[in-house]
């Protein structure tokens, strides 16, 4: 391995009509690193990778680079998913990461969340071979600004050209926000009268949207909302509190937390950190922080 490990990440301003549809971009180069085994964490957001290196390998579970079931792609697309993903992380690595709102899939992608892998997928298989042009492109640019205009540009015509995609049915935009705006501490049957639907009726169209249920993706933005929490303590120096933390988004208890800290990453918070410091204080971990609705 040549030279000390560097990890760069460089936040792209998203701004006009991509607002609210990006809700991050965030450039990323790693060079001298040591290989490792990252968990992709689950989040209330797509996920669009597009590689300026090696194809990026990841599995299902930890030991599918050992097994033989790990998959190699050029560029990802990950869908909304309640467990992680496993990266296998070379020394050397650089893309551009973007956190899509999944109310936007059927501008963007073409089709409903629920279409999608559960984990991921080769980005071409959706998007077709204009995110493979779009990955030449950026690899001949000198510098991040270009590079995120780029994708822009893309992002903008690709939704300017994309064909007649009914929206997704009023009352599933609506509980998605409603959800947001409660940070994942409402009650389900709050939900369903907010948008005059019975449970299961709630529950029908919004697994046929996104592929999960409300209570899923419900508890999936509290996970979010404590996990960003639990970093940017770690970013300020602040000792991290899990029972501080616990009681500020809405879990009964430490124990609670870490229940879900398991439930979405197979780990507990003290072993995700020890796993993650290094990329949180080096800038990473910012997926889908615009989000907001």
């Amino acid at each position: 391995m040549d030279g000390p490990a560097r990890l760069e990440f460089v936040d792209g301003a998203v701004d006009g009509p991509l607002r609210g549809v990006i809700g991050s971009m965030v450039g990323y180069r790693a060079t001298g690193a040591m290989p490792s085994l990252h968990r992709g964490v689950p989040s209330p957001s797509l996920t669009l990778i597009v590689n300026l290196d090696t194809p990026i390998v990841v599995g299902e579970h930890a030991g599918a680079l050992a097994d033989g079931s790990a998959r190699a792609y050029e560029n990802i697309l990950g869908s909304l998913h309640v467990r992680p993903a496993y990266v296998f992380q070379p020394s050397r690595q650089a893309g551009i990461q973007l956190a899509l709102h999944p109310l936007a899939a059927r501008r963007l992608v073409g089709v409903p969340v629920r279409e999608l892998s559960d984990l991921s997928t080769d980005a071409a298989d959706v998007l077709g071979e204009g995110i493979r042009l779009l990955q030449e492109r950026i690899a001949d640019q000198a510098g991040w600004p270009q590079r995120f205009a780029t994708v822009e540009r893309y992002l903008l015509d690709r939704a300017g050209r994309a064909p007649s995609v009914a929206p997704a049915r009023p009352e599933v935009s609506a509980a998605w926000r409603w959800m947001v705006a409660n940070r994942g501490r409402g009650r389900m049957d709050d939900l369903a009268r907010h948008v005059l639907l019975s449970g299961r009726q709630l529950t029908r169209v919004f697994r046929a949207e996104f592929g999960v249920t409300p209570k899923a993706v419900n508890r999936l933005i509290r996970f979010d909302r404590a996990r960003r929490i639990v970093q940017s303590r770690v970013l300020a120096g602040r000792a991290v509190r899990l029972a501080d933390i616990a009681q500020e988004t809405g879990y009964f208890d430490h124990a609670h937390l870490v229940r879900e800290f398991h439930g979405f990453l197979g780990c507990s918070p003290t072993d995700w950190l020890a796993e993650e410091v290094g990329n949180i204080q080096a800038g990473g971990h910012r997926h889908g922080e615009d989000l907001r609705s």
